[in-house]
C-alpha cells in the first residue's frame, strides 16, 4: 500500500491591507470558482497601468508614502472588482459549465483537448506516470474519471482505453 499525502499549503507573505482581498479569492477558490476567478483577475490586472512613477521623489519616505498611496488605490479597485465577481458567479454569469465569451479579440479560443499518453497527463494531474497507472488499475472505470476531474486544471474527467493505450478527456 502507497502513502498518499496531500501537499502542505504553500505559506506567503502578503501585506495586511492585502489579506481581506486574499481572503476572498481563496473562499471563490475553494467554492470551486477558480477558471473564472482566474479570467477575472486577468481582466482586472490588464485594466492597470504597471508604471509607478516614484523615481522623482527625494527621499525614501517619500517613495514609500507615493507607493502606499498607489496600492491603497489600487486596492479598493481590486476589492470592488472582486465584489462584482463573487455577484457574477452568484447570479451564474460566471459558469464553468457553458463558454465564455472572450474579453480581448486576440487571444485564441481554448484547444480542444486530443488523447494523452501516461507521460503527458500525468504531470498534467500533478502525478508521476507510474502514480497514475497505480490509481487505474486501484478504482473503477467511474471512480477514476471522477478522480482525475478533481486534479485536473480544467476539470475535465480522463479514461483510459485499451485499443491505443491512451487517456481520453471525458466531458
Amino acid at each position: 500500500m502507497t502513502d498518499h499525502k496531500t501537499a502542505p499549503s504553500e505559506m506567503i507573505r502578503v501585506p495586511t491591507a492585502l489579506i481581506p482581498a486574499v481572503k476572498e479569492l481563496s473562499k471563490l477558490h475553494r467554492e470551486g470558482h477558480t477558471i473564472a476567478l482566474l479570467q477575472g483577475l486577468e481582466e482586472l490586472l490588464s485594466e492597470f497601468d504597471s508604471n509607478i512613477d516614484i523615481n522623482n521623489s527625494g527621499k525614501l519616505e517619500e517613495k514609500l508614502d507615493n507607493l502606499e498611496s498607489h496600492l491603497g488605490n489600487k486596492l479598493e479597485t481590486i476589492t470592488k472588482k472582486l465584489e462584482q465577481m463573487e455577484r457574477a458567479m452568484a447570479s451564474g454569469r460566471y459558469s464553468n459549465t457553458r463558454p465564455r465569451r472572450q474579453a480581448h479579440p486576440y487571444q485564441q479560443p481554448q484547444v480542444e483537448l486530443l488523447a494523452l499518453p501516461p507521460e503527458n497527463l500525468a504531470p498534467r494531474l500533478g502525478l508521476t506516470p507510474s502514480s497514475l497507472t497505480t490509481e487505474k488499475e486501484k478504482l473503477s472505470p467511474k471512480e477514476f474519471i471522477s478522480w482525475t476531474r478533481n486534479r485536473d486544471p480544467r476539470g475535465l474527467g480522463w479514461e483510459f482505453s485499451q485499443k491505443d493505450g491512451l487517456y481520453h478527456p471525458v466531458k
